[in-house]
Parts: structure tokens; sequence; C-alpha cells
């Protein structure tokens, strides 16, 4: 007897997805190895331990790291608004949360940069205080949380609009307050998400581009980010040195997405058993 699948044409939609992933992430990114693979142990290990390749891993990572971790925190306050409040304004705000998705990042790039040199709107409220926000390491953690914050809105969003009101008001009958209800009932109901939402927001910071260029000034060892070292060697045809540099940064994204997925699956484990 012949069996119904559950899904039919599974063997060719299986195969559409598996050669359409391969063409846009497998073959890039084995290229990407390859070009970097065909250095020798000490050439690659020159490269990507110089002076300045290390300089812009210092400025990408720790500027990702600063514009996550604000992001971590205003994206999650930003979703609870969005979630537990009503007022004017709220569906135009929630619209604009997904404008770093719909903007080329150049053009955001331009922008901020346009708000925060000395005599920007922005910047110019600051310099009073001897703080310089453009072409500093501070502009470009901007850049990032700006590209980055819909990843954790977007990922929180949903999970605080299925939580259980039943589970806030047990918590409330038996005497919680408020700031014990939210740490110890939502905060771990919302962690997986966070989680996940924290772990895409610090990727995407690490591989901005456009919005970063514009507002970082790009000076060696001060504000000069990996992908723009990248880039640079590229214009110098040293192809396996851009190759060797930006595999540096697949190899923290790699490892970051790993550590963040075994936390999560811990998380779900956790919130399964509670």
């Amino acid at each position: 007897m012949r069996t119904r699948r559950v899904l039919p044409g599974l063997p060719l939609s299986l195969g559409i997805t598996v050669f359409y992933l391969s063409l846009i992430v497998v073959l890039p990114l084995g290229a990407l190895v390859y070009k970097a693979a065909s250095l020798g142990p000490a050439e690659y290990w020159q490269i990507v331990s110089s002076e300045r390749a290390v300089a812009s891993y210092l400025v990408t990572a720790g500027s990702a790291l600063g514009a996550t971790l604000f992001n971590l925190v205003f994206g999650l306050i930003l979703a609870w608004v969005l979630v537990r409040y009503q007022f004017p304004g709220k569906r135009l705000l929630d619209a604009v949360v997904d404008l770093p998705f719909a903007l080329p990042t150049a053009v955001a790039g331009i922008a901020l940069t346009t708000l925060f040199v000395p005599d920007g709107w922005l910047g110019q409220l600051v310099a009073p205080f001897g703080l310089q926000i453009a072409y500093t390491p501070l502009g470009i953690m901007i850049a990032m949380a700006f590209t980055s914050l819909p990843f954790i809105v977007r990922t929180v969003q949903p999970v605080l609009e299925d939580l259980d009101p039943a589970l806030e008001e047990a918590a409330q009958s038996l005497g919680g307050s408020d700031s014990s209800i939210f740490l110890r009932v939502i905060l771990p109901l919302l962690a997986p998400a966070l989680m996940a939402g924290t772990s895409l927001s610090f990727a995407r910071s690490l591989g901005e581009f456009g919005a970063i260029i514009f507002i970082a000034g790009n000076q060696p060892f001060e504000s000069e980010i990996t992908a723009l070292l990248a880039f640079i060697r590229l214009e110098e045809y040293e192809y396996q040195a851009a190759a060797a540099i930006a595999s540096v940064m697949l190899i923290i994204a790699f490892v970051m997405l790993a550590i963040t997925n075994l936390l999560q699956a811990r998380a779900l484990r956790y919130t399964a058993k509670g």
C-alpha cells in the first residue's frame, strides 16, 4: 500500500531548498575558507595577528558588545511598551522599529553622521561637554545599535504577547512584588528569546559595514573596523589577506552563535521543567 506523505513533494522541495542554500550561503563561505586556507600557517598567523588587524578586532568586538548591551536593555523596554500599553502613535512606533530593516545602511550612516558631527543637531548639544560622537568608537556603537535593534524587539515581542496572564496573577496572589514577578516569573520565560535576539543583534553588529564607514572616521588603530580592513585589502588586490581577516570574524561569529544556542537550549529545558 502506498503511504501518503504529510508534505507532498518533499524530495523536490528539499532539493530546491538545499540547492538555494548552497548557492547563496555555503558556496560563498566555502570560497572564503578556501582562499584563506591557501595561505600557509605562518603567513596566515602573520596576517591575522598583525597590530593593525588586532586593533580592528578590538574596535569591532568592543563596539558590537556595547551596542548589543544597549539594545538588550532598550529593546526589552521597547518591546514591553509595545505589548503592555496602549497610547497614541503606538502603531507608528511599532512601524519605526522596522525602519533599519528597510533603510539602506549607507543612508543610515549618512543620516547618523549628519546628526552627530560637532555642528549637527545632536552633536552640537554634547560638544560643550567635550564629547565627540562622530568619527569615534562611540559613533560606531550608535550605528551598530541602530541597525541591530529590531532583532531583539521582534524576537521578544511575540513571546511577551503569548505569555499567560494567569502566571502573573498567581504570583500577585502569593504576595509577589512587581520586581520579583518580573525577575522570577517573566524574565525566565523571556530568556530564550532574549538570547536569540541578542545573538542576532551581536552578529549583525559584527558584520555591519555601510552604516559605520561614514560615521567611524576609519582611522587605523582608533576607529577602523575589521570589515573595512578586509575591504581595503581587497582594493589592494591582496585577496588572500582579505580572506584571512574575514575568516577571523567568521570564526568569532560561529563560536558566538554556538555558545548562544547552547545557552538557549539550557534555558528552554529550564523553562520546560519550571
